[in-house]
């Protein structure tokens, strides 16, 4: 098969999913579809109402440590340079942090959901 057939099959495919969904779906607006959703709001409720703050020390934690684990992800090629016991000893030091801070966040209690 040439390049030009496959095209046109995947776009008779795709236009065929587009055309059948539009006819299967169900049209009808009610008051859950049209609301808008965001996570951890319920929009029935108000504006006003009490979040939890846990939620955001989860997420900023979840930043912090993701961030610095983004700091690993270049080990395998520091270890062929000519160097590697420098850079086995900057990820070893960089591990030695994180878990200090998790620690540190674990003991002032930041991990507890439910206090």
């Amino acid at each position: 098969m040439n390049l030009l057939s496959m095209l046109f099959i995947s776009m008779a495919i795709a236009l065929f999913l587009v055309i059948f969904n539009m006819i299967s779906s169900n049209l009808t607006p009610n008051a859950d579809k049209v609301s808008p959703y965001e996570c951890g709001f319920d929009p029935m409720n108000g504006p006003n109402t009490q979040m939890s703050i846990q939620f955001f020390l989860v997420a900023i934690l979840f930043l912090i440590f993701d961030l610095e684990i983004a700091l690993l992800l270049p080990l395998p090629w520091a270890m062929l340079s000519n160097t590697p016991k420098m850079a086995s000893t900057t990820a070893t030091m960089i591990l030695i942090l994180l878990t200090l801070g998790l620690a540190y966040e674990w003991c002032r209690g930041g991990l507890d959901w439910a206090k």
